[in-house]
């Protein structure tokens, strides 16, 4: 399963991009408007940081504006992705979209039933909700899981995105259901890194090797050796 990160933060990305984790990541109106500068100036900066799909969203509630956004937003960065939201309009404009070869991610999709049209109207993601419907006491897992198996057998052109990740469990149950994408928020992908026993573990190895100066010593010499040959 390949991760995204969501957020319209250029420092977050910048600060996780250099984990080497990240394959892509989506925004929305929502997160970009926290953000200072221009938004076409930040999902540009996302795009190259992240190197793969950013997905960039309309804000239209008719067809032909979010058409006409979602062309201007592709505009933006050969890696957009455009983010239209499941209704009647967002299906006829993700079906205009593709067929112009724009990928599109169809978000706001609660449901299998909802995942198959978005999957016939061509949309390249489908972003299925876990925390909103976990919100609403609706078991989020059985969900995804039930999106996943209803397009698995014929719409191997949609990729199935976990998105409204609240924390490490939910990657987790969406990685077991063999959904291809979760986007996840930064503050959930620094919890990720989170275990007491690696962090025991590391200061264990740390005071073991301090003990012995001479093995420090060793390692820096064997750097500045390495170096001294490549620049050679």
């Amino acid at each position: 399963m390949k991760l995204f990160i969501d957020t319209g933060s250029v420092a977050e990305v910048e600060e996780i991009a250099a984990w080497g984790v990240l394959s892509g990541a989506t925004t929305n109106p929502s997160l970009l408007a926290k953000e200072q500068g221009s938004p076409g100036d930040i999902i540009r900066r996302i795009c190259e940081l992240v190197d793969g799909p950013t997905s960039a969203e309309v804000v239209s509630d008719d067809a032909r504006g979010m058409v006409a956004e979602g062309r201007a937003l592709a505009g933006l960065h050969e890696h957009v992705v455009v983010k239209t939201p499941f209704s009647k309009a967002g299906l006829a404009a993700c079906r205009e979209l593709s067929s112009d070869g724009i990928r599109v991610n169809m978000t706001l999709v609660f449901s299998a039933n909802q995942a198959l049209l978005a999957a016939e109207a061509g949309a390249a993601y489908i972003s299925c909700f876990m925390g909103r419907l976990d919100d609403i006491s609706i078991d989020s897992a059985q969900v995804l899981a039930e999106v996943v198996g209803a397009l698995a057998p014929s719409y191997s052109d949609s990729q199935v995105l976990a998105a409204s990740l609240r924390h490490p469990g939910h990657v987790v149950q969406a990685a077991q259901i063999g959904c291809e994408v979760a986007t996840v928020p930064a503050k959930v992908l620094r919890q990720m890194l989170e275990h007491p026993l690696t962090t025991a573990g590391i200061e264990r190895f740390k005071a073991d090797w301090q003990a012995r100066p001479e093995f420090a010593e060793w390692l820096s010499g064997l750097v500045a050796g390495r170096q001294a040959v490549a620049a050679g």
